[in-house]
């Protein structure tokens, strides 16, 4: 039986005007939690007028404007919570200087943990592409939660997204054991849901940058994020969860996968014109990715 904190926490999502921090947020209020919205200023997006409009219904709900490179503006959104999920996804998408600033970020949020008694824990929302981009890839027969990206390989391929999330992952590790931080990482597969295409448009072509090389290699995978949110509440709610974490619906190895995905994510992509009236392909990769270890948490005990 897995044990869980009853839902009587305060919770802190940053940011969570993000695609993924917002499913979260929803995910908490619905399970009784009091939440902090922590947003930052990315210009007034969708989501973060929704979480407005939220405030004024949801008893539980209180929004904070933070920078993550304003540590006081963190610390300040932290008060009295049990546990923050630090989405850090840029909605702008990811280029050489983003990458700086979500590793500056990250430790800023980490420190602002340290030095928050109430904090129990940290549920840090990374990326499956933290550990499959590197040069022997298509060689590796189980690439899991053991794995990293190289950083070198991402600088040269320029794999903005893959380096932001490898770095800032990285740097967040360090500092939690040095802080004695309690730590759990969720590192999702491409995050496909409602809407995903009007409200996370350019994080998701971040994240496809060098798709073909995935597919081939047999790491293209894609998540909803519904699972995606209720992984990170089972790995709050579950003590005994630990480490990292990879999460992920199904991976993308056959051609009849890969126009699954272009369709799901229209107008994004467009359709090939050779595949608009024949849906069926032959090739099959070989599955690389392992997540053995999610599913032994799913199977501890449902999150909602």
């Amino acid at each position: 039986m897995m044990n869980q904190e009853k839902p009587t926490s305060c919770c802190c999502v940053l940011d969570a005007s993000t695609y993924v921090g917002f499913w979260i947020l929803k995910r908490l209020l619905s399970r009784g939690y009091s939440v902090h919205a922590a947003i930052r200023k990315n210009g007034e997006s969708v989501i973060e007028e929704k979480i407005r409009d939220m405030q004024a219904t949801e008893e539980g709900l209180m929004v904070y404007d933070v920078d993550v490179l304003d540590y006081q503006s963190i610390l300040i959104s932290l008060s009295n919570c049990n546990a923050v999920f630090c989405c850090l996804d840029n909605p702008e998408g990811y280029d050489e200087k983003e990458v700086d600033l979500e590793v500056r970020g990250a430790i800023n949020v980490v420190e602002a943990c340290a030095r928050t008694e109430t904090i129990e824990k940290i549920v840090f929302s990374s990326s499956l592409t933290a550990a499959i981009w590197r040069d022997n890839i298509g060689t590796q027969k189980d690439v899991d939660e053991k794995c990293w990206s190289d950083l070198d390989f991402c600088l040269k391929k320029k794999l903005w997204h893959a380096l932001a999330k490898t770095q800032s992952e990285k740097a967040a590790w360090a500092l939690a054991m040095d802080r004695m931080v309690n730590m759990v990482s969720v590192n999702p597969g491409l995050i496909i849901g409602p809407s995903v295409a009007q409200y996370n448009p350019r994080p998701t072509m971040s994240y496809l940058k060098g798709a073909a090389q995935m597919y081939e290699n047999g790491v293209l995978a894609y998540v909803d994020v519904e699972f995606v949110a209720d992984v990170h509440i089972r790995a709050f709610e579950d003590t005994s969860a630990c480490g990292r974490y990879f999460c992920f619906n199904q991976i993308v190895n056959t051609e009849e996968e890969a126009l699954k995905l272009v369709q799901v994510l229209s107008p994004l992509i467009p359709m090939p014109p050779r595949y608009e009236n024949d849906m069926q392909g032959s090739e099959v990769y070989e599955e690389r990715l392992r997540n053995n270890k999610l599913n032994k948490l799913v199977e501890a005990g449902p999150a909602c």
